[in-house]
């Protein structure tokens, strides 16, 4: 019988500086021995949180399958647990910078890609200076206990994402953050109606603490298909188990079972378009 639970470990920490490779391997084996299939990472975990000024840094960008996709695609293997992380990459061919999100099966391969849609441009969150938009739709990702999704940090704030993940299938999205403890509550109302209205699991970690002036901060988060929250903590790392019935559950009842009617939103952004 095939289990309809699928375990995501909430991991609020960030791997930069001396050690970073072999913290991320013991964290991560941390998680898999409290019985994680996938280990969500906060936006950027490899990455210091640039964006706090509007001062671009070489040496926050590589190339595709740079150092930090190689260290996470290695520290996922050697834990054997699936990861969803992330780089700042450079496109070759043009030399633009993207948010990428990225996840990793427990071998280690590469499962599928994201590209941050929706960046800030404010004190602290000078986002548009380090990378730009990206221009592709999320996609559903495929080859793990339970077809799930991502939205990075803001793109929840703009849930047009979150509705098409929801329709082609997602049952959980994984919402990686850099937001200040402050917001927090803004954040919580968000992902909770999220969840609600495409009757999905919405998980989200931050990054742990301020950095370079930033207060950033704030609790992890899981919320149930209903809108329930599950759980909301402080702690670095925390399992949470889910469960894909409840899913089922939810799109049979109000609002899940709402038709999607995509042909006639698509009409009215059609007429705005210039």
């Amino acid at each position: 019988m095939t289990d309809p639970m699928f375990r995501v470990a909430l991991l609020s920490e960030v791997f930069v500086g001396e050690g970073a490779e072999q913290r991320l391997r013991d964290r991560l084996a941390d998680a898999r021995g409290l019985g994680a299939d996938l280990v969500l990472l906060p936006e950027l975990p490899l990455n210091p949180w640039s964006p706090a000024t509007p001062h671009p840094r070489d040496e926050d960008a590589e190339p595709p399958e740079g150092p930090r996709h190689r260290l996470q695609a290695e520290a996922a293997r050697a834990a054997g647990v699936a990861l969803a992380g992330a780089v700042i990459v450079r496109d070759p061919a043009t030399g633009r910078r993207y948010n990428e999100a990225l996840v990793f099966g427990p071998d280690g391969r590469l499962l599928a890609s994201y590209r941050k849609v929706h960046l800030p441009d404010e004190e602290g969150f000078r986002e548009p200076c380090h990378y730009e938009p990206g221009d592709e739709p999320p996609q559903m990702v495929k080859g793990l206990g339970m077809p799930l999704g991502i939205q990075i940090c803001s793109d929840n704030n703009r849930p047009e994402g979150s509705y098409l993940l929801a329709a082609q299938g997602a049952e959980a999205i994984l919402a990686p953050r850099a937001t200040e403890a402050a917001t927090f509550d803004r954040w919580r109302l968000v992902l909770r109606a999220n969840a609600m209205v495409t009757a999905s699991y919405v998980l989200s970690v931050t990054r742990p603490g301020p950095e370079l002036g930033v207060p950033i901060g704030g609790p992890s988060i899981a919320i149930a298909p209903d809108g329930e929250v599950l759980i909301e903590t402080l702690e670095p790392l925390v399992v949470v188990a889910l469960d894909r019935d409840a899913v089922a559950t939810a799109r049979k009842r109000y609002p899940g079972y709402l038709a999607v009617r995509p042909e006639v939103y698509a009409k009215g952004w059609k007429a705005l378009t210039p």
